[in-house]
């Protein structure tokens, strides 16, 4: 596999940058935060929890609350993993093999291509960046062949933050079912919908065959957890991807376990804090870049915690966000960093993150770079 660049970046400059205007998670809490909005009985056994082995599927009450959050699912349609990329390996390994081919969307999270490329022959489809990102259905049934075996989706969108409507995410599902293929969804992103009537249904409810990946990483914004998972209701699946997991982690943390118990019996209220964050911090982003017209184009995105504006200027977007960052310590993710193997990529978009705090101060930075430097 290539090298896995976005997390290469973020190795150097994650740390190191004083501004980081990229993030792609919700503002986390503090472990006293959280602890808070446990029930006695939860405390009680975060207190007193066993620092053994854990079950290889996760914690039975857990995989109970994560079915809880799905409309049509069981806690035996549930595997937890070491978070969301160990959940995604997993399923890629599981399914695909050197005689398959896969379909994945792009742009994307670099493993949900960098993975199924590493095992058999895979097809970008482009979201349309003339098009507000829309996915062309028919291209992906143009893309077709008789050994295709998984498509590979991610929405709401990483970088992008587009939602596909309900209509077309119907219209997915038919293909896939009229030719038996799996869909992998990655939804890590649901939850914190700008626009709430622009959710779409987990497609591990809606679809035999669908994979859902989530993780408490980004719309729960509690990546120190390291839980994720995928929902399935192809159980032998599930069966094959648990043994996968034996030569991986094995196991999830135990103490993770109790606490993303904890986050998710107080989900609701979780939500709606992030979702406040997130609409109030759109509406700083958008009144920068309304005073740059000419150097950037803004499209809301419909969710998540990411934007992708368009930058404008005649100079090399890749190198905008390099002075950016040396000059001021504002760390915007370049282009490049979601080049393709299998497809070209726009050269002109950059990913802001807005789904933390401090945004006042970072976009004063940029603002005041933007005004010497435009």
């Amino acid at each position: 596999m290539r090298n896995f660049e976005l997390e290469i970046f973020f190795s150097e400059w994650e740390f190191k940058a004083k501004y980081h205007l990229t993030a792609s998670d919700m503002e986390s809490m503090s472990m006293k935060d959280l602890l808070a909005m446990a029930s006695e009985e939860d405390r009680e056994a975060f207190e007193n929890l066993w620092l053994g082995y854990t079950q290889t599927y996760g914690l039975p009450a857990l995989r109970t609350e994560i079915a809880g959050t799905y409309d049509n699912l069981a806690d035996k349609d549930i595997l937890c993993f070491a978070g969301a990329e160990e959940g995604l390996y997993t399923a890629m390994q599981s399914i695909l093999t050197p005689d398959d081919h896969a379909i994945i969307i792009v742009p994307n999270y670099q493993a949900a291509e960098t993975v199924p490329l590493s095992i058999c022959d895979a097809t970008g489809i482009p979201l349309q960046a003339d098009n507000n990102w829309a996915l062309d259905i028919e291209a992906i049934a143009g893309a077709l062949r008789p050994n295709t075996k998984l498509i590979s989706i991610n929405f709401p969108n990483n970088p992008t933050g587009k939602i596909i409507s309900h209509g077309e995410l119907d219209a997915l599902i038919n293909l896939a079912r009229e030719f038996d293929i799996y869909i992998f969804s990655d939804e890590v992103y649901r939850g914190i919908e700008l626009d709430e009537n622009k959710q779409i249904p987990q497609i591990a409810d809606v679809y035999k065959k669908g994979l859902s990946l989530n993780v408490m990483s980004k719309a729960y914004g509690l990546p120190g957890l390291r839980i994720g998972w995928i929902a399935c209701q192809d159980r032998e699946l599930l069966q094959s991807m648990e043994r996968f997991k034996h030569f991986l982690t094995i196991c999830n943390s135990g103490p993770s376990e109790i606490l993303s118990l904890i986050a998710l019996r107080s989900r609701d209220k979780i939500l709606k804090r992030n979702r406040n964050i997130l609409l109030n911090n759109v509406k700083k982003l958008e009144k920068l870049f309304a005073e740059f017209p000419d150097t950037f184009e803004w499209t809301r995105p419909d969710g998540g915690a990411v934007a992708y504006p368009k930058y404008l200027a005649s100079d090399n977007c890749n190198q905008f966000c390099q002075d950016l960052l040396e000059n001021t310590g504002v760390m915007i993710l370049p282009p490049r960093i979601y080049n393709s193997d299998l497809l070209a990529t726009p050269q002109n978009h950059f990913r802001v993150g807005f789904g933390r705090g401090g945004l006042d101060e970072m976009l004063d930075k940029f603002y005041h770079y933007l005004k010497k430097n435009t």
